[in-house]
């Protein structure tokens, strides 16, 4: 691609663009993208405001179509050429506001063009995008038309089962799982538990010596979900400062945030979605004992026993250890640090060896930076630590036999 040439063809589609732009101008854009090279086509795209752009073309009630013709030029003729994150960019760009009907067939155009990896990239991209414009609300909120929503679904079905990902999605709440925040009065409020960035980590990364791809954690959340997105935009900076790597996040609702069991529907709902979305995974649950989460995760496991590989409790409510053996048989785990739940990781076959001894030590480094309220909640939870480390190091190197 001659940079120089694209970067004054970009120059020209940015000045068409500003302002109002009358009949003619729309036409100089569609011949600008029409005339461009793949090269220059995906240059332009990712440099402009394709969200602008799109509402930069009208049809007239008299006059040239000229926003359907770009949606033809960019969903289908050329969309072939468009690289996957240019093609992200576009159905996030048609997310945005109202999704009407001509839209969602554009985004129904996208998705079946796409097979096997690409289209799990593609979904990945859009999943990715740090608000609340992710792949879940655009296949079950944005796309309404229910046949348009089937027919997407059904051929993600259709590439998952021949094209299995090999890896785990790694599903999350927040609340008393990331960091103190509702009923763990043993840390400070808002202490991000010594160990879960890298637990979460090494679940994304998976067992195997090669790392899977990064970015598999979505955090299911009983906060509630607003029309604008502002709750789930303001979970997504918090959890952003807290130094999570961007998520999605599958949030609750209003009418769901009271008792315990109306938790566990909204979060489950957003799991059948959510695995309808991504069948090509495996997953693995991460939650706590005070709120709804070790309901959440047995319906999970009764739902998808083949995809959901395990789910890990975090216990804040002190369960008592018969109770915690029941709960094993059902491959429901609670522990007591992070240390303990990479333990059971290992021993589920989702993490690796190494990836216990890497749990271990950010957990260590993180707890000697916590400013604990008094030096007797410091030793209670140091004293945790110590067990679990000590039984991480019988995992990490195993007494050799006749020593």
């Amino acid at each position: 691609m001659d940079l120089t040439a694209a970067t004054k063809k970009l120059e020209t589609l940015r000045t068409l663009m500003a302002g109002h732009t009358d009949t003619s101008e729309e036409r100089r854009i569609l011949e600008l993208l029409t005339g461009a090279t793949a090269a220059e086509l995906n240059f332009l795209l990712t440099n402009v405001d394709l969200e602008a752009l799109l509402s930069d073309m009208d049809d007239r009630v008299l006059g040239p179509d000229h926003h359907t013709a770009l949606l033809d030029l960019l969903c289908s003729r050329r969309a072939a050429e468009l690289s996957l994150p240019v093609r992200a960019s576009l159905v996030t760009a048609l997310q945005v506001g109202t999704t009407h009907l001509e839209g969602e067939r554009r985004v129904r155009d996208l998705f079946l063009g796409l097979r096997g990896r690409e289209l799990t990239t593609f979904k990945n991209l859009l999943d990715a995008g740090g608000n609340h414009q992710d792949l879940e609300k655009l296949l079950f909120d944005d796309v309404d038309d229910p046949a348009l929503r089937e027919e997407i679904l059904a051929h993600i079905r259709r590439e998952a089962e021949a094209t299995p990902s090999g890896e785990n999605k790694v599903l999350s709440d927040i609340d008393d799982t990331f960091y103190a925040n509702l009923k763990d009065q043993r840390y400070p409020s808002k202490t991000v538990y010594p160990g879960v960035l890298a637990f979460y980590s090494e679940l994304d990364r998976g067992p195997g010596l090669i790392p899977g791809r990064e970015g598999d954690l979505t955090f299911v959340t009983a906060r509630p979900m607003d029309a604008l997105g502002v709750v789930e935009n303001m979970t997504l900076d918090t959890l952003r400062e807290h130094g999570v790597p961007p998520p999605a996040v599958l949030s609750g609702s209003f009418a769901h945030l009271l008792g315990n069991s109306r938790i566990a529907d909204k979060k489950f709902d957003n799991f059948q979605r959510y695995i309808r979305a991504f069948p090509e995974y495996g997953f693995v649950f991460v939650g706590d004992s005070g709120q709804g989460d070790v309901e959440f995760g047995d319906r999970m496991l009764a739902a998808a026993p083949q995809a959901v590989h395990a789910v890990f409790i975090h216990d804040v409510v002190d369960t008592p250890e018969a109770t915690r053996q029941s709960w094993r048989e059902k491959r429901v785990y609670f522990f007591d640090t992070y240390v303990g739940a990479a333990i059971e990781a290992f021993n589920q076959g989702v993490i690796s060896r190494d990836g216990v001894a890497r749990v271990a030590r950010a957990a260590q480094e993180s707890m000697a930076g916590i400013a604990f309220k008094s030096p007797g909640q410091r030793e209670a939870r140091q004293q945790e630590l110590e067990r679990d480390l000590q039984r991480a190091a019988a995992l990490i190197s195993p007494p050799v036999a006749g020593r």
